[in-house]
């Protein structure tokens, strides 16, 4: 694939991911208080991990290698007929969620659970492309109001989602960012308008908090102890949370539910990005906090929930790595005067 797809399909994600801290930061003063602490503290190392993996992606290898590419059996450099399927499967998970969710009444977090957990099983091979697109039926139908408007940030979806397989992969939230650039991107074209933005409710930050850590823990605990994989497990958290809290409490559950949900994308994260159980409640921890702080961004746009576990989890890594090379920096300090003394 060409070096400029990849590198589109990265900046489709960072691009999303600071648009959605950005919304929040510069909504009206009532709605955005409490978040600039949280916003700037969660930029400031979300972009070291974006810088980091522009200089480690293949956005930056791809310049290194020839630039002419063959092309593939639809006529499209560098694409093949597995970047069709799976763009399909972006779109079907769209309507079918967006119809679970509104038509048949089950709910945003209900209908995206349900529709992982079964293409999980069911089809492995499109599991991601369709949890993908399942984050764009999450759309509230006083935004995207009606079916076609859904497709069209399928389809928009779909492109990001073929363009980013080389960016941050097994970056948790990855596949939600994907489609929350599909729902803004068709918005912006066509001219839709978002709901009434939400107030942080900081009061509940006490609850949120411990719920988002526990998600993303139990995510990992059922995608890799279980072996269920990312998108089942994130799934089968997204039905209990979702049936679970409304029922328990009825006034805060539909919103720990989701938060749950939320966070539950944390826990799709990869091993080889966040390495232990407390870098993955870490993450999900501050997941909570970025769910409060980024209330009045993007309301009733699918993909928000998936954005705000992206940004949390960039945010650790970007995190990590700069504690890493902070320590590093003085040991060698400290080995250099030892040396000399």
């Amino acid at each position: 694939m060409s070096r400029l797809v990849h590198l589109g399909g990265y900046l489709a994600l960072v691009v999303t991911a600071g648009a959605l801290l950005a919304g929040s930061l510069f909504a009206p003063a009532e709605l955005s208080t409490g978040t600039v602490g949280v916003q700037l503290g969660v930029a400031l190392t979300a972009a070291v991990a974006g810088a980091l993996e522009f200089r480690s992606t293949s956005v930056i290898r791809q310049t290194r290698r020839k630039t002419i590419e063959h092309e593939g059996p639809f006529g499209v450099a560098g694409f093949d007929r597995s970047d069709v399927f799976d763009a399909l499967a972006v779109v079907a998970g769209a309507v079918v969620t967006y119809a679970l969710s509104v038509s048949a009444g089950f709910g945003p977090v209900l209908a995206s659970a349900l529709v992982g957990v079964a293409v999980g099983l069911a089809l492995p091979n499109v599991g991601a492309p369709a949890y993908c697109g399942s984050f764009v039926g999450m759309a509230s139908p006083a935004v995207f109001g009606s079916l076609e408007y859904v497709a069209v940030a399928g389809v928009v979806a779909a492109l990001g989602y073929v363009a980013a397989t080389e960016s941050f992969g097994g970056v948790g939230g990855k596949l939600g960012t994907l489609a929350l650039f599909g729902c803004a991107t068709t918005a912006a074209a066509v001219g839709l308008e978002y709901t009434d933005p939400g107030t942080p409710q900081w009061d509940l930050a006490h609850l949120v908090v411990p719920v988002a850590a526990i998600g993303a823990v139990v995510t990992v605990l059922l995608s890799v102890r279980l072996e269920l994989g990312a998108v089942v497990g994130s799934g089968l958290v997204g039905i209990g949370a979702g049936l679970g809290f409304p029922l328990a409490l009825p006034e805060l559950g539909p919103t720990l539910a989701t938060v749950a949900f939320c966070a539950s994308f944390v826990g799709m994260s990869s091993t080889e990005r966040l390495t232990d159980g407390r870098h993955v409640a870490l993450a999900g921890g501050l997941c909570g906090l970025v769910f409060l702080a980024v209330a009045p961004a993007f309301a009733g746009a699918g993909g928000k929930l998936g954005t705000t576990a992206f940004v949390a989890c960039i945010a650790v890594i970007g995190g990590l790595e700069l504690h890493g090379r902070v320590v590093s920096v003085v040991k060698r300090i400290v080995g250099s005067g030892e040396t000399t003394a």
